[in-house]
């Protein structure tokens, strides 16, 4: 078992505003409490998660040349995430608002402009996909799919489906929300990938392996009330990725990996709920 693998991440990351109050009928205008700001999207999130797992994380993304590019690349270095960033000159980068309404722990995401993906031609380390026990690709780009292929374990976002399926490759696993329209296109892909997780939430969630066998897995406990489901699937998918780059078995990695969602659930924003490592996961 590998004590501190090395986990790349590819994506985007956005510059969030968290706030609590009710969405305005068209025409309307609403009055937000709370706001907290942070970096957010599929990539930053994750990334954060696995970096708080213990493991070696090198972040890969794009970022705007601007106050909001450079303080996503300093707020995720502080929280221990090597950012390896191009950076788009003349770009702005994007920013979303994410609203929690009252009585529910549901967010609601408006984002203001397209996220920036890494490309294959930016001058980054991308050797370092070779070396990586793992990675997890929620990024557009099909080029830096096919490099993220080498890693010892691949984990694809289903959202991705389209870009796994130009990119030729095969995924071990590809991550899909049970409740989610979009991620339909996971079931159809030429080449399936070994294991496809469906999660669903409070409920747990299932998994199909390469016999075609679905199996079922439990949730984690909540460690306190709901309160923001910003980031879980995000941070569910970096607890399994983490766990598949320390050598347990998908069993235990969905172990791991519920843990990480239940966790984020019950912190405001994508990161302050985050579960950080402090005992070996239940079996």
């Amino acid at each position: 078992m590998n004590a501190r693998p090395r986990v790349c991440v590819v994506g985007h990351v956005e510059w969030v505003t968290h706030a609590l109050g009710p969405l305005p009928y068209v025409g309307g205008i609403a009055m937000l409490t709370g706001p907290i700001d942070e970096p957010g999207g599929g990539g930053g999130i994750a990334a954060v998660q696995v970096a708080k797992l213990g493991a070696e994380c090198h972040f890969f993304t794009a970022v705007g040349d601007d106050d909001t590019g450079r303080k996503c690349v300093e707020r995720l270095t502080e929280l221990g995430v090597t950012v390896h960033a191009s950076v788009r000159a003349g770009a702005r980068h994007s920013h979303a608002l994410s609203v929690v309404q009252p009585g529910t722990s549901e967010r609601t995401i408006l984002v203001d402009d397209a996220p920036l993906d890494a490309a294959a031609d930016d001058p980054l380390d991308w050797p370092l996909l070779s070396g990586a026990d793992a990675c997890y690709v929620t990024g557009t780009n099909v080029e830096v799919l096919r490099l993220a292929r080498n890693a010892r374990h691949l984990v694809v976002a289903a959202r991705r489906a389209s870009v796994l399926e130009a990119a030729a490759v095969r995924a071990d696993v590809v991550v899909a929300s049970g409740g989610d329209l979009d991620d339909r296109h996971a079931h159809a892909l030429s080449l399936a990938p070994d294991v496809l997780v469906e999660t669903a939430g409070g409920e747990g969630g299932r998994y199909r392996t390469s016999d075609g066998i679905w199996k079922h897995y439990l949730p984690a406990p909540l460690p306190g009330a709901a309160v923001d489901a910003c980031g879980c699937g995000d941070s569910f998918t970096a607890g399994l990725t983490t766990g598949l780059a320390r050598g347990f078995t998908m069993e235990l990695a969905l172990d791991l990996a519920a843990i990480c969602g239940a966790a984020c659930l019950a912190g405001r924003g994508g990161l302050s709920g985050q579960y950080v490592v402090t005992q070996t996961p239940r079996n």
